[in-house]
C-alpha cells in the first residue's frame, strides 16, 4: 500500500531534517519550524512548532493548561488520525501571546527522520 500525504518535506528543508508521526511516518514538521523544545504536554515532553504539515485541527475550547488558561484546539495526523498535540487559539496573558497559531506536537507521537 503507497502513503500519500498532503506534503512532502524532503525538498522543503534546507538540512533535510523533519519530524513524522511515529504512528504512520506523515511528515509533519521540518527542524526550522522548530521553536522551543522546553514544552510539557498531556504524555510528556513536547515542542513548539511555528508551522506544521499534514494534520486536520478540531474545534476549540478553553483548556486551563501549565502556564494558565488558553483557548487550543486538538491537532490529528491527517493519515492516521492520531491526536498528536494541540495548536494554541488564544492566550488570556499577555505573556503567553507569542504562542498564539503555533502548534504544540508531543514527542510521544512523534520521530527525527531524514539527515539526523
Amino acid at each position: 500500500m503507497v502513503k500519500t500525504f498532503r506534503a512532502y518535506l524532503d525538498a522543503q528543508s534546507p538540512s533535510g531534517r523533519r519530524y513524522s508521526c511515529v504512528h504512520c511516518r506523515a511528515h509533519l514538521a521540518r527542524h526550522e519550524d522548530l521553536i522551543s523544545k522546553s514544552f510539557q504536554g498531556s504524555q510528556g515532553k513536547a515542542y513548539l512548532f511555528c508551522t506544521v504539515v499534514n494534520v486536520s485541527v478540531g474545534s476549540v475550547e478553553e483548556r486551563t493548561l501549565l502556564t494558565g488558561k488558553h483557548h487550543v484546539a486538538d491537532i490529528r495526523c491527517c493519515n492516521c488520525r492520531e491526536i498528536l498535540g494541540w495548536k494554541y487559539e488564544f492566550a488570556y496573558e499577555s505573556a503567553q501571546k507569542y504562542k498564539e497559531g503555533k502548534y504544540i506536537i508531543e514527542l510521544a507521537h512523534m520521530v527525527k527522520d531524514n539527515g539526523w
